[in-house]
């Protein structure tokens, strides 16, 4: 029976699922008890708001439901199980809303809380004092009326942007509303204009709402400070009646200063003063006037007032009348001899006096007459008036003129006699006269007319020196007088009274004397420069008194100086260091005989030959100043005696002067040859050098680099370079010159190649170097009748190609050159396959030289015979051959064991030599 189906199994999981959630849904709800909700629970809200409250139960069929509170309602919405009320005007500070069900006969009830605030939208600070005095205490008292709930306001009361107290109403209790903020503060001086305001924050952000700010209007304080002291007045104690017065009055310890207000006033009359501050410090200044209703005490008054409070100074003044006393003269303007009378008088109860003259009692004139003068001219009269007034005695006067008239005066005081004007700066001439009415001056040469510009401005000129009339004329008559023009000037020396150059003669007596111009007449003083001596009288002329002199003229209106050159002129004469008797010439040098004559003017000098070789020829001089044109010497001088005569306008002289010749070093290749050759071994000897000149110069040689050590003999090591040096007292002279080191010839080394044995047609080589200087001239003597012998370019290299038994003996080499010959032997032994050839003993030696000495024998006298053979044809030869000339002859020296040196053309050297064995072997 097949299985139920997959679907099948799900739906029957899925429905005893949801049995079983079911069944658990139904126990839940047998057991949750039922109850209210109101939403919100707790609200706040601004006051006058509305607010939505949900009232809702879970009980499935409530039996009625509502909602209490004392507030305005202005909707409800229902539900069966919910209700939703619109509460509006909220307006009391706390309300507690509940929210009732009836279910299952009992009632559920959920109760909420309603809380309104209030913006602080009136934040108000007490007015301040119109003015506060610096140094006492002021409230500060800010409210906010309605505002809360108070627990959540802060209070600041400020200055400017200063905090000066903050408070915060917290733990209030939750209804209260409005809060008041008072402070006492220190009124200060920085505190005048200060505004002060008040702050109130209503912060709600616990709650979930924001921060609510508002600030009072501010309300500026004026502070001052006044001081106690009274101001002080300054103002006349006497005050006439017309006049016009200052008057002060000042206060200090004022703040500020500027607020305060001042009332100054003369009795009723109110002044208008000009008022100065300096820091706390008040001046005010008016000018009082008094008038005549005012005469008598009054009082002058000074009131400042600051705050509200007042400081006040009284002064009492008297207010006089004085009018000015009168003065007149019978005729102010008079002829000179009239009588003339003068008055003085003034008001009531005033006492004049006239120039010291007083009246008989206050209140009557005073008179007084004179006879006119020219003296009264301009007289001043004075009228002084007194009165006594509050026990101060005051005066007053008054001036009047007399004028007189009177005929002109010429005084020597305003028209002197006698004038004296420096030329050149502008003047104004004056010639005033006296007189009244003022006279006329006029002035003039009698003989041509010329009239001096009396009063103008001009410059002063020696044309206007000279004596003139002049008359001074008024209504009254005239007056005449002759005056005398005197134009003074600083001296002039020109070229006539004092020339620039004068000239002397030696011997002679002059004087040194300069004429000047100048009015006054000058003084004339002529000093030598560097000295100090004025030059007087007659001078016996010597050649010292050349020189400079400077000639100075003096008088009251300056000085003019000059200077005067002096020239002392003398005949020729001759000094022995400026022309000496003896001159050497130095040949090469091109010098000019120097012959320097002493003479003004210069001496004309020539010098002539006056014996001898030297007669009748001119010796060239040289010029005192050197020119690139100055004539030379020819190479060749004549020596000999000379005369030289020096001639100028004031006489001539004559001297001998005595010529010779030298000249400086010189070396050439004759004297000194450039390349020298010395022989080794000789006797060390120095360079041949010499060195032409006069006086003889002295010749020194030293090798260039190393130096040449100290020997005996000649070395191959003192060939170099050498510098010689030829010196006397004209000059020097080098030359360079090469050594070279010749020796005799030395064959220094003899060998053979291969050094092991040789087959039968093997080749070997025989090798010959030599030392020798000039190089050596290589020979060889081989064996008679060795074949097929081969020798290199130079001779150096014996070769043998294809060995036999014939090429077995005695080889020498030779080497010659143009100091002597050296050889060395060689010898080599043929045998058979088995044969070693042997190095010589004495016995074997001697076998090979006899051997030699045979095989020489037949080698001249064979291969010698047809001459001797070229290297080339040494070369193709296979003969036994003698080369380049080399022989032999009888006799000689013994050699040493290298071999032996022979001077040309001796014996060759018997001596027993090197003996090299090659062995010969068959193939």
């Amino acid at each position: 029976m097949p299985g139920p189906s997959p679907g099948l199994c799900r739906a029957l999981l899925g429905l005893w699922a949801a049995l079983g959630l079911g069944f658990l849904g139904l126990s839940a709800v047998a057991q949750e008890p039922f109850w209210a909700d109101l939403q919100p629970r707790v609200a706040l809200v601004e006051r006058g708001g509305s607010l939505w409250l949900n009232c809702s139960t879970n009980c499935p069929r409530p039996e009625r439901g509502g909602l209490e509170t004392s507030l305005r309602r202005n909707g409800t919405q229902r539900g069966l199980r919910w209700l939703a009320r619109q509460l509006v005007d909220i307006r009391e500070p706390e309300t507690q809303p509940v929210c009732f069900f009836r279910c299952a006969r009992r009632t559920l009830q959920a109760r909420g809380l309603i809380r309104t605030f209030q913006r602080p939208d009136r934040v108000e600070l007490v007015p301040l004092p119109a003015w506060q005095p610096v140094g006492e205490n002021f409230t500060l008292s800010c409210r906010v009326p309605g505002a809360g709930p108070r627990g959540s306001l802060t209070l600041t009361l400020l200055r400017g942007a200063q905090e000066l107290i903050r408070r915060s109403f917290a733990g209030e209790p939750p209804r209260a509303r409005g809060a008041v903020l008072t402070a006492t503060v220190l009124a200060r001086r920085e505190d005048h204009g200060a505004n002060f305001s008040c702050r109130a924050e209503l912060d709600l952000r616990p709650h979930g709402l924001g921060l609510f700010e508002n600030s009072s209007a501010p309300r500026q304080l004026r502070t001052f400070a006044l001081s106690p002291d009274r101001p002080r007045l300054a103002a006349p104690r006497l005050l006439e009646v017309g006049s016009e017065r200052p008057v002060s009055c000042a206060l200090d310890e004022l703040f500020p200063a500027s607020e305060a207000w001042v009332y100054l006033a003369l009795g009723d009359q109110r002044l208008s003063p000009d008022i100065t501050f300096e820091g706390d410090a008040l001046m005010a200044t008016a000018t009082a006037t008094a008038s005549a209703e005012q005469e008598g005490a009054s009082q002058l008054v000074c009131n400042v007032t600051l705050g509200g409070e007042s400081r006040e100074t009284r002064e009492n003044v008297t207010i006089y009348s004085f009018p000015a006393p009168v003065l007149t003269l019978s005729e102010p303007t008079i002829p000179e001899g009239k009588v003339v009378t003068v008055t003085c008088s003034a008001g009531a109860r005033v006492l004049v006096t006239l120039d010291g003259i007083p009246a008989v009692v206050p209140g009557q004139p005073t008179q007084l007459q004179l006879n006119a003068t020219e003296d009264d001219d301009r007289r001043s009269f004075f009228c002084d008036a007194t009165l006594e007034v509050d026990g101060e005695t005051l005066s007053k006067n008054k001036s009047a003129e007399l004028r007189v008239l009177y005929a002109p005066r010429l005084d020597d005081s305003d028209c002197p006699r006698s004038w004296t004007w420096p030329e050149g700066p502008e003047q104004t001439l004056r010639c005033e006269a006296r007189g009244n009415p003022a006279p006329s001056v006029h002035c003039a040469r009698p003989d041509s007319g010329a009239v001096l510009a009396l009063g103008l401005l001009g410059p002063v000129t020696r044309a206007l020196a000279g004596t003139y009339r002049c008359t001074a004329a008024n209504v009254q008559g005239q007056a005449v007088k002759d005056v005398t023009l005197t134009v003074e000037y600083a001296p002039a020396l020109d070229i006539v009274g004092c020339p620039e150059h004068i000239t002397w003669l030696e011997g002679t007596e002059v004087s040194l004397s300069c004429v000047a111009h100048g009015v006054p007449p000058p003084s004339v003083s002529c000093v030598r420069s560097g000295e100090a001596r004025v030059l007087e009288g007659l001078l016996h002329v010597v050649r010292e008194h050349a020189g400079t002199y400077r000639c100075e003229a003096t008088n009251a209106r300056g000085s003019a100086a000059k200077n005067v050159a002096v020239t002392v002129e003398y005949g020729p004469s001759f000094e022995e260091l400026s022309c000496p008797s003896n001159w050497t010439w130095v040949e090469g040098s091109e010098q000019l005989f120097s012959c320097e004559v002493d003479g003004k003017p210069e001496p004309s000098v020539e010098c002539i030959g006056s014996e001898g070789t030297s007669e009748g020829m001119l010796l060239p001089l040289a010029p005192p100043d050197p020119s690139p044109r100055v004539p030379r010497i020819s190479s060749e001088l004549v020596p000999g005696i000379y005369v030289c005569n020096a001639t100028n306008r004031h006489g001539s002289v004559v001297k001998t002067v005595a010529v010779s010749t030298e000249s400086p070093p010189q070396m050439d290749e004759s004297t000194c040859p450039s390349h020298q050759t010395w022989l080794e071994g000789t006797e060390a000897a120095a360079l041949a050098c010499a060195a032409r000149g006069r006086p003889s110069p002295q010749v020194r040689c030293s090798r260039e680099g190393v130096p040449r050590p100290q020997r005996l003999r000649v070395s191959r090591e003192d060939a170099g370079t050498y510098r010689c040096l030829a010196t006397n007292t004209h000059g020097t002279d080098a030359r360079t010159v090469t050594v070279g080191v010749e020796y005799r010839p030395v064959v220094a080394e003899l060998a053979a190649s291969p050094p092991g044995g040789v087959r039968p047609g093997g080749n070997f080589t025989l090798t010959c170097r030599a030392e020798a200087w000039p190089p050596a001239q290589i020979s060889w003597r081989a064996p008679p009748g060795a074949p097929n012998i081969g020798l290199s370019s130079n001779n150096s290299t014996l070769s043998v190609a294809g060995a036999m038994g014939s090429h077995g003996g005695e080889y020498e080499c030779a080497a010659t050159n143009a100091h002597g010959r050296h050889a060395r032997r060689i010898t080599v032994r043929v045998a058979g396959p088995w044969l070693w050839v042997a190095v010589g003993g004495a016995a074997g030696g001697a076998a090979l030289l006899a051997a030699g000495a045979g095989l020489a024998f037949y080698v001249q006298s064979t291969a010698c015979k047809k001459g001797e053979y070229n290297v080339q044809e040494a070369e193709s030869s296979g003969e036994a051959v003698c080369l380049n000339g080399a022989g032999g002859g009888a006799g000689g020296s013994t050699a040493a064991a290298e071999g032996g040196t022979e001077a040309a053309g001796t014996a060759e050297a018997q001596a027993g030599g090197e003996v090299f064995a090659i062995q010969l072997t068959s193939a």
